[in-house]
């Protein structure tokens, strides 16, 4: 059973029978049967090891041996696995009903009177060596679908893991450019807020000294007016050159607008440090609003020279527990990609507008963000990929394709909420952003929820 058919070379029997002369009768009639290979085996006790080893088509077997009872060796042979399946022929010179249907009911296939006539017994042979091979041929075909399912299965178990472990690798990548982007945005943040800080600290402390001294000088001039009302022409000349009523005016003037300068360098400075939030990369409460408005500050470099018009729509947010310095980036994304959105429908003769919208839904304790643009929106096909690491439509060397696939990550682990996409061919895109208000909150009640639930399943749903 376990050689394929496709190695057989014809129908191969075995005699087995205790007396030698038997076997002889058998040969011969079997002589012109060029197709058919003949074997003999007297003991019962070789049957089997012969079997396995010349793989017959039929056995004839017979039913009265001094040494073995037929019926017995057909039990045998029915319970071995290499001969469980081959056609056993019993032979006998009793032609007793009662043992004929002993015969069959341990497993025979056929009763023969020996010795049959050729015909009678080639047919036979040929009938059960047939129906045997053609059995052995299911069972290959079974055998073969079996084993390509199998293989099947476990190409796409293989192929799963693989996918999954390239998503990971994918994600894991994403993770270290992430980190490496954010390391040396705070590394130039960082580096920008030392080299000006400093020298607009010493401006600003100097502006108030300059400004008093300014102030002293003009009121000595005010008394040398007072007290020597007729200078000397070169004086009066070099008053009339410099315009001094004019320097007057605009000195005061130029000493504020210093001031308003600094006081603008410094909250530059400001925002960029709260846009990366240096100082608190751990979880902390803070102020959505500002992180919005100081990206926005970060991107005014794209916005002065448009005419996009920003609208803000602000609900009364409470202080939400968050990576303030990642939440910002994901803002950047979003906000990024909606001014590369409505860039082009100003050709258009359309007015382009990027909306922010902020509201507490209170049933759930969970703040959304809500940024939408009136550009040329995105295609069905591309909508489905647009979180997926490293997938861009922007021209190479303009997009990595990691923005809003690390945005997702930021948003849905690291704020376990969620971040959804609307949009259409020319109406717009909309991205709402929805996380928890306080993620310590949440997390004691889904540790509380897996200790106090048997199925995990259940917990995560409840969660989610």
């Amino acid at each position: 059973m376990t050689k394929s058919t496709n190695d057989r070379r014809g129908i191969v029997v075995l005699l087995v029978d205790d007396r030698p002369i038997v076997a002889e009768a058998v040969k011969r009639l079997l002589k012109y049967e060029t197709d058919i290979e003949f074997h003999y085996c007297q003991d019962g006790a070789q049957v089997i090891p012969l079997a396995e080893k010349i793989q017959p088509t039929v056995i004839l077997l017979d039913l009265l041996m001094p040494d073995v009872d037929g019926l017995v060796l057909l039990r045998f042979l029915r319970a071995h696995e290499s001969t469980r399946e081959v056609p056993v022929v019993m032979l006998s010179t009793n032609d007793d009903p009662q043992k004929k249907a002993e015969a069959f009911s341990n497993g025979a296939n056929d009763y023969l009177i020996k010795l049959p006539d050729r015909v009678e017994l080639v047919a036979r042979i040929r009938y059960h060596s047939d129906a045997y091979l053609n059995l052995l041929k299911r069972y290959e075909v079974e055998l073969t679908r079996a084993y390509n399912q199998e293989l099947e299965r476990r190409v796409e178990e293989r192929t799963r893991e693989l996918t999954e472990t390239l998503a990971h690798l994918q994600e894991t990548q994403s993770q270290l450019i992430q980190s490496e982007k954010m390391s040396s945005l705070g590394q130039l943040v960082a580096g920008i807020a030392h080299e000006v800080n400093n020298p607009i600290s010493f401006i600003a402390g100097n502006i108030e000294h300059t400004s008093e001294y300014v102030q002293n000088l003009l009121e000595l001039i005010e008394l040398y007016e007072r007290h020597y009302p007729e200078p000397s022409q070169e004086i009066r000349d070099f008053q009339q050159e410099i315009d001094l009523s004019f320097v007057r005016e605009d000195l005061e003037k130029i000493v504020d607008s210093m001031k308003m300068g600094t006081d603008r360098i410094r909250e530059i400075v400001l925002n960029l440090r709260t846009f990366s939030r240096l100082d608190e990369s751990d979880m902390k409460f803070v102020d959505i609003h500002e992180g919005i408005e100081s990206t926005l500050l970060i991107l005014q470099h794209r916005l002065k020279d448009s005419s996009i018009e920003i609208v803000k729509n602000y609900g009364d947010l409470p202080l939400v527990e968050c990576y303030a310095g990642q939440l910002n980036q994901v803002f950047m994304n979003l906000l990024a990609n909606a001014i590369d959105a409505v860039n082009s429908i100003e050709e258009e003769g359309r007015s382009p507008q990027i909306e922010i919208e902020t509201s507490l839904n209170e049933t759930d304790d969970r703040v959304s963000i809500r940024i939408s643009d009136n550009g040329v929106g995105i295609p069905e096909e591309v909508k489905n990929r647009i979180f997926d690491p490293f997938f861009t439509t922007k021209p190479v060397g303009e997009g990595t394709g990691l923005g809003l696939s690390i945005g997702y990550q930021i948003v849905t682990d690291k704020h376990q909420g969620a971040i959804e996409c609307e949009s259409s061919p020319e109406s717009g895109t909309e991205f709402t952003i929805t996380i928890p208000i306080q993620q310590s909150k949440l997390s004691d009640l889904a540790s509380y929820r897996v200790a106090s639930t048997p199925k995990n399943s259940q917990v995560r749903k409840a969660i989610a």
